[in-house]
């Protein structure tokens, strides 16, 4: 489970790095073509923001990048440390990152939907670059998880407590809404994609899981016995729509975009 830490106003999340890469590994298997779109070489000097617990910041050093993986929350940092002591990570807040014109890529991948407001992070984004570096990235666009999202909604509703759209914890914005914050801090978007991508959540407690890993801010202020007999009211009210023979699958929907700072 996920704890959540509120720290002068801004919540934290305090993430289950074993359930995180035991059961959610889909999470840097997905990124891996991500990697690809990025173009890598070996020698240049890569920024991971929002590194997790590593995997995809331990690709690019077997490519021979000069990576650095930042992370705001301190257990993924660590676990990216023990999984990968040669790599440099550190924790840090996309927000506040004081990079200067230090990287040739800013690779990112289903992080910056966590991040508000987004203009800041791109700012920073942006500061970090060199002239003509990239900034390539996936996150959750427009209607991601919106089917499992409504669910928890109404459960919540229907059980009598007021869903509050501040729990809300993620941005999923447009492709216009997103390349228009791209282009106002400096950013040439040369690439945006939408798309749908199902994806396969492991066992026949894969739902449950991906709420307790993902989406536990929605249930803020609910005691832990309400939310759990909401979450299985969650799963009855789905199994039909997004339960396939042994598994769930979860209703994603991406964005990814390049920018190009000139």
């Amino acid at each position: 489970m996920i704890c959540h830490i509120k720290i002068k106003g801004v919540l934290h999340l305090d993430w289950n790095t074993n359930l995180y890469d035991q059961k959610h590994s889909f999470v840097s298997k997905y990124g891996k073509n991500l990697i690809e779109l990025l173009e890598p070489t070996a020698g240049e000097k890569i920024l991971d923001l929002g590194c997790g617990t590593g995997d995809l910041a331990q690709q690019l050093d077997e490519i021979g990048v000069d990576v650095i993986g930042v992370d705001r929350s301190e257990k993924m940092i660590k676990q990216a440390k023990t999984k990968y002591p040669l790599i440099e990570f550190s924790v840090q807040d996309a927000r506040s990152m004081e990079f200067q014109q230090e990287f040739n890529a800013v690779f990112s991948n289903a992080t910056l939907h966590w991040i508000k407001p987004p203009s800041q992070a791109l700012q920073c984004i942006y500061n970090s670059l060199k002239r003509e570096g990239r900034f390539v990235a996936e996150f959750g666009g427009k209607g991601n998880v919106q089917i499992i999202t409504n669910a928890i909604i109404q459960q919540i509703e229907e059980s009598g407590f007021e869903f509050q759209a501040e729990h809300n914890p993620w941005f999923f914005p447009s492709i216009s809404e997103y390349s228009t914050l791209m282009e106002t801090v400096g950013f040439r978007v040369t690439y945006a994609q939408h798309f749908d991508r199902p994806t396969k959540l492991e066992g026949e407690n894969g739902l449950k899981n991906w709420i307790h890993m993902f989406a536990n801010q929605l249930f803020e202020g609910i005691p832990v016995d309400k939310k759990e007999e909401m979450i299985t009211k969650v799963e009855m009210q789905l199994k039909e729509l997004l339960f396939n023979e042994d598994h769930w699958i979860a209703d994603y929907k991406r964005i990814r975009v390049i920018g190009i700072k000139e």
